[in-house]
């Protein structure tokens, strides 16, 4: 307390030594400060007041809440900004850099980005202080925070949103499956091993449920839980192929997203669809800090990027990935239950990483 207040006696030296305003006149304006110590001010410059009885007064205020004297501030000289790999950085360059201006005007310190080619660069440069906050998927967000300790501090809004929902997907005509439960044993269609709402969802939460028994800790066990358990597996490359192959009789089920049918079909074959279930949500992007950041320099950091929600910002925030608005989260609250099923499905986690690998 002692250092605040002669902080805050420092502060009131500066303002007399520079204002063309008496101090009496300038507190009295403001009309929250005791008459004494109005008086003890002005007798202070005037030399008719010591400093100790000048100082108690300071005192007063501080202890009283009528002066403000926290010294808490940004405690780094530089903050380094991770970027979702991409194999072409310098596409995102420019825009990474207009970022960066505007975090270093709101935030007055060196603002550094890291555009990398995977994400083992990004979570080594968080285990080891590195990289001090990061943009990235919801796979490889939850398996930074699983190896570093890094939080979700901001959720990526789109379409209004900040989820999307797995859906399950049959025939029309087909009246065998009304559950996700129902799809075990038949012939199903998969997005890709790495697909959040076309694998990673539905096969999590058939494991989660007791649905499917993984016997193993590695790939090779969720291999065999897949053959084990579906009269075929197919992985199709994406939503559309999977929905294709559905039309096309080859599987019983595709697994996608809710809007996967509009957005890659036409009408015609649309119709021909139902969907069977939805499954639940799969988080969009997030933004991380850093496990080691401190909690003033996280929050002056989060409140600079929602000022990027704001009209005159935005742009710079639509231009980096297409997101509309940044929204604060936490990791449980955004993606702790997607991480589950990463967790469950076993040797998962470093093909994921491997997914967003450009330099491959």
């Amino acid at each position: 307390m002692k250092r605040q207040i002669i902080l805050t006696l420092v502060t009131v030296l500066a303002v007399i030594s520079v204002t063309t305003v008496p101090l009496t006149q300038s507190v009295n304006a403001e009309g929250l400060i005791p008459e004494w110590i109005k008086n003890n001010a002005g007798w202070w410059v005037d030399g008719t007041v010591d400093d100790t009885t000048f100082l108690n007064g300071i005192e007063f205020l501080v202890e009283n809440d009528i002066i403000n004297v926290s010294s808490e501030s940004i405690d780094v000289d530089t903050i380094t900004i991770g970027f979702i790999p991409v194999e072409k950085a310098d596409e995102l360059t420019s825009k990474a850099n207009a970022l960066e201006l505007f975090l270093e005007n709101k935030l007055g310190v060196d603002v550094e980005i890291v555009i990398p080619t995977d994400y083992e660069t990004i979570i080594e440069g968080m285990r080891f202080g590195h990289i001090d906050a990061a943009f990235m998927d919801t796979g490889p967000a939850w398996i930074t925070h699983q190896r570093t300790g890094a939080e979700a501090v901001l959720a990526e809004l789109v379409a209004g949103k900040v989820n999307y929902q797995a859906t399950v997907w049959t025939l029309a005509e087909n009246d065998s499956i009304h559950s996700l439960e129902d799809t075990v044993g038949k012939k199903v269609a998969f997005t890709s091993i790495t697909g959040s709402s076309g694998f990673v969802r539905p096969m999590g939460t058939l494991v989660t449920e007791g649905h499917i028994n993984i016997v193993g800790d590695d790939i090779v066990a969720l291999q065999s839980a897949l053959a084990d358990n579906f009269e075929s597996y197919t992985f199709a490359g994406g939503y559309k192929a999977a929905l294709n192959l559905l039309l096309n009789g080859d599987v019983d089920v595709a697994f996608g997203s809710d809007i996967a049918p509009q957005k890659y079909l036409e009408l015609e074959d649309q119709v021909k669809l139902r969907p069977v279930t939805t499954i639940g949500p799969v988080p969009s992007h997030v933004f991380m800090v850093n496990g080691e950041m401190s909690q003033y320099t996280k929050n002056s950091l989060v409140d600079a990027l929602i000022e990027l929600n704001y009209d005159e910002n935005n742009s710079i925030l639509t231009n980096l990935y297409g997101a509309e608005a940044l929204v604060p989260t936490t990791t449980t609250m955004h993606i702790g239950t997607f991480g589950t099923f990463i967790d469950t499905l076993t040797g998962l986690d470093q093909l994921i990483l491997d997914k967003h690998d450009k330099s491959k």
